[in-house]
């Protein structure tokens, strides 16, 4: 078995054996499924589609339009639908999966079923082959058909050409999985972050399938380097932000980070983490900090307890 294999055997050994702990765990993408459809435009004849489970963005050339993921399996119908109308397009030729998650990845068998190519990390595509337990819900998700999974996949990062839009995507390393992909449309300066960046409540840090919080503040970290003052940022939930924003939540991320590391080197476990409150100075119209400090304490035990 090579070491890849082993260590998604591992992870998913530990998801197993937690399961029960966070199934009270309110869940931010079951309850995002229930909003209407909503279309915003962007710069660069791009448009933000909010309400199928997840940000969506959509832009187009002459041969059709491409989606920077596809929401959930229930919404797909509508949300190719408005997609195509809000673009001309008659087809979607081209789908961007930033992890492998239902709220992105609800398209995927539609849309490959039709001949789209589905561009993902290829650690997505692993996971994809697989069933995956959901935080926050019961069952779990995959593995899905042949056809649903990424047909184009990267290590690393990669470019592609929409009409005259250059569009580039990169691998943010282990943050909110270990299959985050960010796009950036650089003449339009859109950056679609992915669930990297949440700006709807407490992020969602799923370790179980290899993110981790200092991955999370590593990858505001390099999305910061990707964009500019003036760029605007697509998070995975929620309205868009600004630099000044990711900014801001990297140093409250990084701050929270440090007191946890601080409690685990202290042996403290997860209910004691709560107890010890490492957001208290950040909260605000976040909500209750209760699953973010449970999954971002979790997170960490790969990293300072790999024995365990």
């Amino acid at each position: 078995m090579t070491l890849l294999h082993e260590r998604r055997r591992f992870l998913l050994g530990l998801a197993a054996g937690v399961a029960m702990a966070q199934a009270p765990l309110a869940s931010a993408w079951a309850q995002s499924r229930r909003a209407s459809l909503v279309s915003t435009p962007l710069p660069g004849g791009l448009f933000l589609i909010s309400g199928a489970g997840g940000n969506v963005v959509v832009g187009h050339d002459e041969q059709g339009a491409l989606l920077v993921d596809g929401g959930t399996a229930e919404r797909a119908s509508e949300l190719h639908k408005l997609a195509l109308r809000e673009t001309g397009a008659k087809r979607v030729h081209t789908l961007i999966n930033t992890h492998w998650h239902p709220e992105q990845t609800g398209s995927n068998e539609r849309l490959g079923r039709a001949g789209a190519r589905i561009i993902a990390h290829e650690n997505t595509r692993l996971w994809l082959t697989v069933a995956n337990p959901l935080i926050g819900q019961p069952g779990t998700y995959g593995p899905l058909p042949p056809t649903a999974r990424p047909n184009a996949t990267t290590y690393a990062n990669g470019t592609l050409q929409l009409g005259s839009e250059r569009v580039d995507y990169g691998y943010v390393l282990q943050a909110h999985t270990d299959g985050d992909l960010y796009v950036h449309f650089k003449d339009a300066n859109v950056l679609v972050a992915g669930d990297v960046v949440c700006n709807d409540g407490w992020p969602v840090i799923d370790w179980r399938t290899g993110g981790w919080i200092g991955g999370m503040v590593d990858g505001l970290t390099k999305l910061i380097a990707v964009s500019d003052a003036s760029t605007r940022i697509v998070p995975g939930r929620g309205p868009l932000l600004t630099r000044a924003d990711l900014e801001t939540q990297r140093n409250h991320y990084a701050t929270i980070f440090e007191r946890l590391e601080a409690l685990m080197r202290q042996g403290k476990g997860p209910d004691e983490a709560l107890a010890a409150n490492p957001t208290k100075d950040f909260e605000g119209a976040r909500g209750d900090p209760t699953q973010f400090v449970t999954l971002a304490f979790q997170s960490m035990w790969g990293h300072f307890a790999p024995n365990a």
